[in-house]
């Protein structure tokens, strides 16, 4: 880790030639070579997990002297279980099918042309976040399955954190004789780092990956001189409908919002159907016993004195914390209405036991991710069996949800011929 002050151009092209080198050697890589090196970065997550731990208690240390909030205290804590977890999302992307090289599709035209499309690496990828040091060891494992190197640039309260298992994931890609230089971390907290990601450096990456807040997304999309996969923040719903089983509904806005609230697919707003009356007291009553703050409209507010009255600004908010803002709508519809105007198009649940309701709800409601019948903390890449992610893509530019190893490809198209000229 280097300290503020040094010389920032010269590190980062330091660091964009060093990726760019890297890039033909891992787009050619044999998928059991990755896969060796996954498995031991994996392996040294758990040999290295003290050093680890020490490196989070060092961030902790600085981020509680900086006076951060219980919920991004949450998201920069490492523990034994966290570091395990870390370890097995590595080995499950180790696990999954390599995508470089399918074929998406092939066909033969009259002149006796074969065409292929075939699945490609993006290229080097930078990738800019916050926080949450386990980000390190999934984003540099999926890039590494996808054949993309990347430089990672995390934020500066989980610097020691970051460094200690990016030491990690260089030991497997040295064990597997792959470049070390494959998956990169800007050893700096210097701000100015940032800066010159998202305008110097178009000679080197090929696409830039925000994952943090509003902040961070809004500005790498306005200043990136490359494609950007958008993550924007989690506005995410639950909506309990008229038809909905008391028990289960009660259940999943419990877990929507409480499981963590510090993940960008935790419940941030309750929609609860008029026409259900007898589920709004329950509901509304399990959060505030838990310790939420509930923030609600009129309707909300006389189911309980604890209730605070919401403003406007509330229904866009994205918490991140234990406070969800909750509202009494006029069935699907007005719920699907209501997720237009203030969601941010990232992840909204139904709960129902009517499937004609679901599906209206499911066909109408256009976010990345729609369930019926389950929490929206199963907005992530591992629970969908891809591994692990780098983020929810909000955007509906090349990849959308999930972002795993397949969205971290292109392709391009293999032509074969036996003498064919173009008259």
């Amino acid at each position: 880790m280097t300290d503020s002050g040094v010389d920032v151009a010269g590190l980062m092209t330091q660091l964009g030639r060093a990726a760019r080198a890297a890039a033909p050697v891992l787009a050619a890589a044999a998928s059991a070579q990755k896969d060796m090196a996954l498995a031991e970065a994996a392996r040294a997550l758990r040999a290295q997990s003290a050093a680890i731990l020490a490196a989070n208690d060092e961030d902790m240390v600085r981020a509680r002297a900086k006076g951060l909030g219980a919920a991004m205290l949450d998201r920069l804590r490492l523990d034994a279980a966290r570091i395990e977890a870390m370890a097995r999302g590595v080995e499950a992307v180790a696990a999954l099918p390599d995508p470089v090289g399918t074929v998406v599709a092939e066909w033969q035209r009259p002149n006796g042309l074969r065409i292929q499309r075939v699945r490609v690496p993006l290229g080097v990828i930078g990738i800019i976040y916050e926080s949450r040091p386990n980000v390190t060891a999934d984003a540099g494992a999926l890039c590494l399955k996808s054949g993309n190197p990347v430089i990672l640039r995390g934020g500066s309260e989980s610097i020691a954190s970051s460094c200690a298992i990016h030491a990690a994931l260089v030991s497997g890609l040295e064990a597997a004789g792959l470049p070390s230089t494959a998956i990169q971390l800007v050893p700096t907290t210097d701000r100015d780092a940032v800066g010159y990601m998202l305008a110097s450096m178009r000679a080197y990456l090929d696409v830039l990956v925000p994952r943090g807040g509003k902040a961070l997304v809004a500005r790498v999309q306005a200043e990136a001189r490359v494609p950007v996969i958008g993550h924007l923040e989690g506005v995410c719903h639950v909506y309990v409908d008229r038809d909905a089983d008391l028990a289960m509904a009660r259940a999943i806005v419990h877990n929507a919002k409480l499981r963590r609230t510090g993940i960008c697919g935790a419940a941030e707003t309750l929609l609860v159907d008029r026409g259900a009356p007898a589920l709004l007291a329950p509901i509304v009553r399990d959060l505030l016993d838990a310790g939420c703050e509930v923030r609600g409209d009129a309707d909300v507010r006389a189911v309980d004195p604890r209730v605070r009255a919401a403003s406007e600004e509330d229904w866009h908010t994205e918490y991140l914390d234990a406070v969800i803002a909750a509202r009494v709508v006029d069935g699907v519809d007005a719920a699907i209405e209501h997720i237009a105007r203030y969601g941010s198009a990232h992840t909204e649940a139904i709960v129902t036991a009517n499937v004609a309701t679901a599906e209206r709800f499911l066909a109408r409601v256009d976010s990345a991710i729609v369930l019926h019948n389950a929490s929206t903390q199963f907005a992530d890449g591992g629970e969908f069996g891809m591994g692990a992610e780098i983020g929810i893509s909000t955007d509906r530019f090349h990849a959308r949800g999930p972002v795993g190893v397949e969205q971290l490809t292109s392709y391009k198209y293999v032509v074969r011929g036996a003498g064919q000229t173009r008259a």
